[in-house]
């Protein structure tokens, strides 16, 4: 599948300066962070989950649900060009990959007809180290 262009636009350099290795592995390099280990895992703050590159926002607390996967887990993207979905065939297995609609950095994967008791029956499976949280102010 052929992608639109990004709305945000940066050179691998500029990337590699503003991210840290870790988000840079995740965000630009489509890596994974370790299950478990994301600040978001087991976040129940009310807010939305913006880019953590560019800033778009992706998600809202209210589509978030505990899948007991180790990623956060959300129902629903806050509107559906925010994240753009696409066949991702590495390692060997057939996954739908989830990608930031602004800046096309790689967000998580998600997964169809699991089971949840969800509006969607979706699981976007983020990576924490792709977001950022900007709670509602209280």
């Amino acid at each position: 599948m052929e992608l639109p262009p990004p709305k945000v636009t940066r050179t691998e350099a500029e990337w590699r300066a503003q991210l840290s290795p870790a988000e840079y592995e995740v965000l630009r390099r489509a890596g994974t962070e370790r299950p478990w280990s994301g600040e978001y895992v087991e976040s129940s703050t009310a807010g939305a989950y913006h880019c953590r590159a560019c800033g778009a926002e992706l998600f809202r607390s209210e589509a978030k649900f505990d899948s007991h996967c180790g990623w956060p887990s959300f129902y629903q993207p806050t509107s559906a060009d925010n994240v753009i979905v696409r066949t991702d065939s590495s390692h060997g297995m057939s996954r739908t990959e989830v990608l930031c609609g602004s800046c096309h950095s790689h967000l998580g994967h998600v997964f169809h007809g699991e089971g949840y008791s969800t509006p969607t029956d979706d699981r976007y499976c983020i990576n924490s180290v792709s977001l950022t949280l900007h709670p509602l102010d209280g």
